[in-house]
């Protein structure tokens, strides 16, 4: 899982095993209101930092946000307010404690830079950080020398500094040595452990995790709708796990390596299974269990595989519960519609715009193709004779595979 890490690193890992274990932190920038799932391979890293007992530290960057971090960037970020870093910082955090297992002598930290840098006096900074480094070595850095000739102000210019300082802060605070983070980063976390040498004479280290792409070539987590988000609701649970379930056979067994805590064992039991049955899509069920449970919740992964048996066609609707049936009507047509406006079925389908006259749902009843709640119906069916599934919804569906929901009010 290692990109590139500083000399030494090895020997200063095996040199802290035992009571005094190593704490190496990660970054996480705020400038949006969650975290999405390209941030999954550093969240993971973390993950199993503490699970071979370095402590890991999550840090939010509630000041570096102010001004956002240049790196990977062609543009000038758009700068937020106090108000909404801050937001952006509180729901991350709780993001994050999905993931990281806080509290007790090995927990994990959850650390704000806005706690050091927004008291930040200028002049103390220029004297104690900025003399460290040269402007030579400051545009040696890739993520400064790729904007020189686009431009780059000196606000996103001097970040290179405060991600050092944070490094040193958390170097003196939590007995912080390790900076783990994206490739993209390695200028800035280098800077880090620079800094700390100079100042304290200290040693530390830096590591920093792969870019991953999928077998076509493209990034991780680009999709023809943008990010998918770990916040339910900026990208539902049926949708994140529907993301998972369609892994590329060819991807499939990357991403179990990267984002679950499944077992080698159990993880070459499912390369093989993938090899050998493909169309079971065994590995991407195990894939899309494992990930969207550890970013929302076990019962949020039983909803989205029932929604998804529903519309697959491997469920039967009369087993749905009602939360089942809220998930489908977000992610499927639906309308709410009066009993005193239906005369009989024919109406459903109209005022579900499933069909755009009552003349079309009846030749669609009369040609065999209107279903509710999984049961073909006719022309001539009326509302009282239709069972009504939980929270006096019903399924209607077109032909195969053109479904909507429908609530009745009385």
């Amino acid at each position: 899982m290692r990109y590139q890490h500083t000399e030494g690193l090895d020997e200063a890992l095996s040199r802290h095993a035992g009571p005094a274990p190593l704490s190496g932190y990660c970054g996480f920038d705020p400038t949006a209101a969650s975290l999405h799932i390209g941030n999954l391979v550093q969240i993971m890293g973390l993950v199993h930092l503490q699970r071979h007992g370095i402590r890991p530290v999550a840090l939010l960057g509630g000041g570096t946000g102010m001004i956002g971090d240049p790196s990977g960037k062609s543009v000038e970020r758009t700068l937020q307010t106090r108000d909404q870093v801050e937001a952006n910082v509180k729901a991350i955090g709780e993001q994050l404690g999905r993931f990281l297992e806080f509290g007790g002598p090995g927990g994990a930290v959850l650390r704000d830079n806005a706690e050091w840098l927004l008291s930040l006096r200028a002049v103390d900074f220029m004297r104690d950080v900025g003399k460290h480094f040269t402007v030579n070595y400051m545009l040696a850095k890739d993520s400064v020398k790729s904007r020189i000739e686009t431009g780059i102000s000196y606000t996103e210019f001097s970040y290179m500094l405060l991600q050092a300082y944070d490094f040193l802060e958390l170097y003196r605070r939590d007995g912080v040595t390790l900076q783990t983070g994206g490739r993209d980063q390695w200028g800035n976390m280098t800077a880090g452990t620079e800094l700390i040498r100079r100042t304290e004479g200290g040693e530390a280290h830096a590591l920093t995790l792969p870019l991953v792409t999928t077998a076509s070539g493209a990034k991780f987590g680009k999709t023809e709708s943008g990010a998918v988000w770990l916040d339910a609701q900026l990208t539902s649970p049926y949708k994140f796990y529907q993301f998972w379930i369609n892994a590329d056979d060819r991807d499939v067994g990357k991403y179990l390596r990267l984002f679950t805590l499944l077992s080698r064992e159990e993880i070459e039991a499912l390369d093989k299974s993938t090899a050998e049955h493909p169309e079971r899509r065994e590995a991407q069920t195990a894939l899309a269990r494992e990930v969207t449970t550890r970013a929302h919740n076990a019962r949020a992964t039983q909803v989205a595989e029932a929604a998804a048996g529903v519309l697959f066609g491997k469920t039967d609707p009369m087993s749905l519960e009602e939360d089942v049936l809220h998930t489908l009507a977000q992610e499927i047509p639906s309308a709410t519609i009066g009993s005193a406006d239906v005369q009989g079925v024919l109406d459903l389908f109209v005022g579900a715009g499933v069909v755009k006259s009552k003349g079309e749902a009846r030749r669609l009843a009369e040609q065999g193709g209107a279903y509710v709640n999984g049961q073909r119906v006719t022309a001539t069916a009326t509302l009282k004779e239709l069972s009504r599934l939980p929270g006096s919804h019903l399924l209607l569906r077109k032909g195969a595979r053109d479904y909507a929901v429908v609530r009745i009010t009385d």
